[in-house]
């Protein structure tokens, strides 16, 4: 089956009693409750990754404004994923390092 996980909150919603009732609060994505700062820069650092290389391949498929547009998200992405490298080096780091 092409989507599994669709097929399997399906089955679950019609043939298990307790997963019938909608969530309570109705949210989509949850952070881990515990997790330390550090942890949470790793995975954001990760998650800039990986929107940048999204964008640097949509940017390259384009061309004119479009492209640009790309590339300007790109350089966006880099100068957030600096910041949180730099948060990851501590408050020791200096400001020219």
């Amino acid at each position: 089956m092409c989507n599994s996980g669709a097929a399997q909150r399906a089955l679950d919603y019609y043939l298990k009693e307790d997963m019938s009732s909608p969530a309570s609060d109705g949210t989509l994505f949850a952070i881990k409750p515990g997790i330390s700062q550090e942890e949470a820069l790793v995975h954001a650092s990760d998650l800039l990754r990986s929107a940048a290389a999204t964008a640097y391949e949509s940017a390259c498929s384009h061309q004119g404004n479009q492209r640009d547009l790309a590339f300007s998200v790109v350089y966006l992405i880099d100068m957030a994923k600096a910041m949180v490298e730099r948060s990851l080096q501590g408050p020791g780091a200096q400001a020219n390092a």
